[in-house]
């Protein structure tokens, strides 16, 4: 990741090589690798998920699991020398939904936090705005919060990269 690549958000649809290419970037970079689940395993299908991105990660990570304080976390953990990777904020969004948060607040409070941080930091996200139009009501405004949240921090970040068929394109 370039040196003015400090802070990254990684979009991308499912399967479409976003952590891969993420887990790629932080790798390249010297010093403490830190992944940031906000991932909660409440099955067995979501048990094994967790335990294969586990499994694909070297020696040199360490794991945090934080489902819902993610901008004190980061302001925690992301200091110089660190490189954290966020798998993944539409996760992350799920969570705050079901625990009742302000999601919007959440998600300013997370783009207001990422400019001040000091290590390097790089997000993961679901890009699920580009299918149908859902057919209930809270599909509708898990779609429409998750486009807010990412326009919030792609404004914040230093470089946005979009995941299609294993190729990023730098949207910024």
């Amino acid at each position: 990741m370039p040196q003015e690549a400090r802070t990254v958000l990684v979009l991308g649809g499912a399967r479409s090589g976003k952590t891969r290419h993420a887990q790629n970037l932080a790798e390249a970079e010297p010093g403490h690798l830190l992944y940031v689940a906000t991932a909660e395993a409440r099955d067995g299908e979501m048990q094994s998920r967790i335990e294969r991105h586990r499994a694909d990660r070297g020696p040199r990570w360490s794991t945090i699991e934080e489902p819902l304080d993610l901008a004190g976390t980061l302001a925690a953990q992301a200091v110089p020398g660190t490189t954290v990777l966020v798998d993944c904020l539409t996760l992350w969004l799920s969570n705050l939904m079901e625990a009742g948060r302000d999601v919007r607040a959440e998600g300013d409070r997370l783009a207001r936090t990422l400019p001040a941080l000091g290590g390097r930091v790089i997000l993961v996200s679901n890009e699920v705005g580009l299918g149908i139009v859902p057919d209930n009501a809270l599909a509708r405004r898990f779609r429409d919060e998750a486009g807010r949240l990412h326009q919030a921090v792609a404004a914040a970040v230093d470089r946005v990269l979009f995941m299609v068929a294993g190729l990023p394109i730098i949207a910024k």
